[in-house]
């Protein structure tokens, strides 16, 4: 049996073992990536690894500059081979993470977003970027929303197995609601007239019959529009997420062009506590009230708490016994 036909076959094993597992097409794509690298610097099938080739493996992404993440990514697409694939926990065990730097993300400010949104090129453009600014969302999530998912009674946007396999509700401004209404008169029809209305999708692909564009179509638009807009930062479309502004009234004044001189406070979406600092768009309108910080973050409604106001001891005696004696049943004197 050759090298090659047995890298194949490890290699077949190792997509089983991840389909199995029902793992993602990003991560199937990531950890196939892996074996190819480490069996490319091996020269030889990777069940022959051993445990100082794996530590010299490592030392070689550390020697190439490597980044932290590209790194981590692929031990991690190795650890599952010789740990799942291969059972060999001995091996798996000479593998190690490195901790990764933690940024903050670079966000647009009030002018910037005006910009941004002014130079799109068209309704569906703008809408599109108006939903990554305005409910936070991802550039997958925008692309896959169906008319089932928009819920003008609730004012939510459903989001359906997303990043990590979960479900989510995101509010919807009333403006953001009028911006679908008009795109859903102005959208053609001729690509799925067969399907049921439901069913649709808000941004069908014009090539392929049936699928939504893809995200690489909607970062060429994003690009262009930063590019007119006089944009220089290095942002990419995951910055509007970053900048995510829950407020209805902030995508009205960008959309219609208004000018938009204050801004809501914004929460970071990817955490579960607010932000430590005020966001620098915050000037000019008063702080989110608790309630509905948690519900623009966490897309769900906070359970009610009934506060009470606190009064002294002497006075909760006095009303206490105030409430026995006026309640206290009444003594009836029996004649005998």
């Amino acid at each position: 049996m050759t090298i090659d036909s047995t890298v194949d076959q490890l290699r077949q094993r190792m997509v089983e073992d991840i389909v199995a597992r029902k793992r993602g097409l990003a991560c199937q794509k990531s950890h196939l990536r892996a074996y190819k690298r480490f069996a490319a610097w091996l020269q030889r099938s990777p069940d022959t690894a051993t445990a100082d080739e794996i530590r010299l493996f490592q030392v070689h992404l550390a020697e190439t500059g490597v980044g932290i993440c590209t790194r981590n990514n692929t031990m991690t697409g190795l650890r599952f081979l010789f740990r799942v694939t291969l059972r060999r926990h001995d091996l798996a065990a000479e593998i190690y993470h490195l901790k990764e730097p933690q940024k903050v993300p670079m966000i647009l400010n009030a002018d910037e977003t005006k910009r941004l949104l002014a130079m799109a090129g068209s309704l569906r453009d703008r809408l599109m970027l108006s939903l990554g600014y305005g409910a936070g969302l991802r550039s997958s999530e925008i692309l896959r929303l169906k008319v089932k998912h928009i819920d003008s009674a609730q004012m939510v946007i459903r989001i359906e197995q997303s990043k990590g396999r979960k479900d989510r509700n995101v509010m919807l401004p009333a403006e953001m609601l009028d911006l679908l209404r008009q795109w859903w008169k102005a959208r053609p029809s001729r690509y799925d007239r067969q399907t049921p209305v439901p069913e649709r999708w808000l941004f069908p692909s014009r090539k392929l019959a049936g699928k939504p564009m893809t995200t690489r179509q909607l970062n060429r638009l994003f690009h262009e529009a930063a590019d007119a807009a006089g944009i220089k930062k290095g942002v990419t479309l995951h910055t509007l997420r970053h900048s995510f502004a829950p407020a209805s009234a902030t995508i009205a004044r960008y959309c219609s062009g208004r000018s938009a001189t204050s801004h809501p406070q914004r929460s970071n979406p990817h955490s579960r506590t607010p932000a430590a600092h005020p966001h620098p768009l915050a000037r000019g309108l008063p702080a989110l009230s608790p309630r509905f910080r948690a519900l623009a973050v966490f897309g769900r409604r906070p359970p009610e708490r009934v506060v009470r106001p606190s009064l002294p001891a002497s006075e909760n005696l006095h009303n206490t016994c105030t409430i026995l004696l006026t309640h206290a049943p009444q003594q009836t004197t029996r004649t005998g």
